[in-house]
């Protein structure tokens, strides 16, 4: 299977789904494709559902949503072609990916677990990606021929989605945390000053950072969750529910908790 005239079945065309379909199709990709409440963009054929789309693909790139991703598979299975690959694109949990791989154990068809790494909008197919599982390198190759970044990751199916999964933790909740400190300042009439300070840490941070961070965290952890105490009495007062200081102020005292007396 070569990246010439290769034939890919698209399952979902919505934002992601769109954009990377056009970019197939320029680069001269034979791209169909389904999606029960869209049309799919020009150059894409448009099938008559998930398993009439998958019947004569190379390969098939699912990238609906978490909780399509099963299903999705489901209903294509009366009508993958032997030898074809079953690319994951969903955010779903490693377990999902596993799964995927055991409802086609026994069938000549081989699944990849595909973590997109960054907003597909504007980037569509040169989205970075890092993908794990049996057939990542013949993956790789066919859509980095097609002008794709793809990273391959050594291991099952999983372990790409695992690794996005686990810098979310940190991606998400720095937003989270700056949503949340944003709202209450300018609850407390001091937004822009906020806004700057968060900016100016944010520019400094490195690997340093990161040890003082972590290493600051345990050490303080008494006067700390103390700290995080108020913060979150100060959110209440404020009328900003504490999400994300509460969370902060419980950490720090199961931290606490844990030192030696």
């Amino acid at each position: 299977m070569t990246a010439h005239g290769v034939r890919i079945a698209l399952l979902g065309l919505g934002e992601a789904g769109r954009e990377i379909g056009r970019d197939l199709v320029v680069a001269g990709a034979d791209v169909r494709g389904f999606d029960p409440r869209l049309d799919p963009p020009a150059g894409v054929e448009r099938r008559a559902d998930d398993a009439d789309a998958v019947r004569d693909a190379d390969l098939v790139l699912s990238v609906n949503s978490a909780h399509d991703a099963v299903p999705a598979l489901e209903s294509s299975l009366p009508a993958l072609a032997a030898g074809s690959i079953w690319a994951d694109l969903n955010t779903a949990a490693p377990a999902v990916k596993a799964d995927l791989v055991r409802r086609l154990a026994g069938r000549d068809v081989a699944v990849v677990d595909v973590a997109l790494m960054a907003p597909v909008p504007g980037r569509g197919l040169r989205t970075p990606m890092l993908v794990a599982g049996e057939a990542a390198g013949r993956y790789a190759e066919i859509l980095g021929a097609l002008g794709a970044e793809v990273t391959v990751q050594p291991g099952p199916a999983g372990e790409a989605i695992s690794r996005k999964l686990l810098r979310s933790v940190f991606y998400k909740g720095v937003a989270a945390a700056v949503v949340e400190a944003l709202t209450a300042a300018e609850a407390a009439g001091c937004e822009p000053w906020l806004r700057e300070n968060i900016g100016a840490e944010l520019a400094g941070f490195d690997e340093r950072t990161i040890d003082r961070l972590v290493d600051g965290t345990r050490r303080h952890a008494r006067r700390r969750a103390d700290e995080m105490t108020a913060a979150s009495e100060q959110l209440v007062a404020l009328g900003v529910p504490p999400r994300v200081a509460a969370a902060a102020r419980d950490l720090l005292i199961e931290l606490r908790d844990q030192e030696s007396p």
